[in-house]
């Protein structure tokens, strides 16, 4: 019964540097935890944003309904609260608003413990000329591979 479930974002590391990371909660409720362990959820479109109780919430985060849930089920696309230590909230708020930095969740997985966790990561948006040179090297690195390859047989 026991299956792991790990929903990544792979857009992010092309169009961001990330630069910290951290591992938060996510204040659910229980159709959305179902949904998530059947593997249900979708962070492409999301990112994470500060309230006026310096509060910070994961947004456009897709949980899809549960499939067996009646009139108790949640909306797709709600605002999550996320849980981190009030010395984390504080670094990041304040990396946010000073730096100009974003933060965007990078996986959803579940715990041992069963828990839903969120890694999200203090990025910084790449240029143009910062995604085509993260095209090249992505390119040497696979000829690279695959001269080794052939060098070896």
């Amino acid at each position: 019964m026991k299956k792991s479930v790990n929903i990544l974002n792979k857009k992010a590391g092309y169009l961001y540097e990330l630069l910290d990371s951290y591992t938060a909660g996510i204040v659910l409720t229980g159709t959305e935890i179902k949904s998530i362990r059947a593997g249900k959820a979708s962070i492409a479109e999301s990112f994470c944003e500060f309230n006026e109780n310096s509060e910070l919430f994961v947004i456009n985060m897709t949980v899809q309904e549960y499939d067996y849930g009646n009139h108790f089920n949640h909306k797709p696309k709600a605002e999550r609260k996320l849980l981190l230590n009030k010395k984390e909230l504080q670094k990041l708020e304040k990396e946010v608003k000073n730096s100009g930095l974003t933060i965007i969740p990078t996986k959803l997985f579940i715990n041992d413990k069963g828990f839903a966790k969120l890694r999200i990561a203090l990025a910084k948006g790449k240029k143009l000329f910062d995604k085509r040179e993260s095209i090249k090297d992505r390119e040497n690195k696979r000829n690279l591979d695959r001269i080794k390859k052939n060098f070896k047989s």
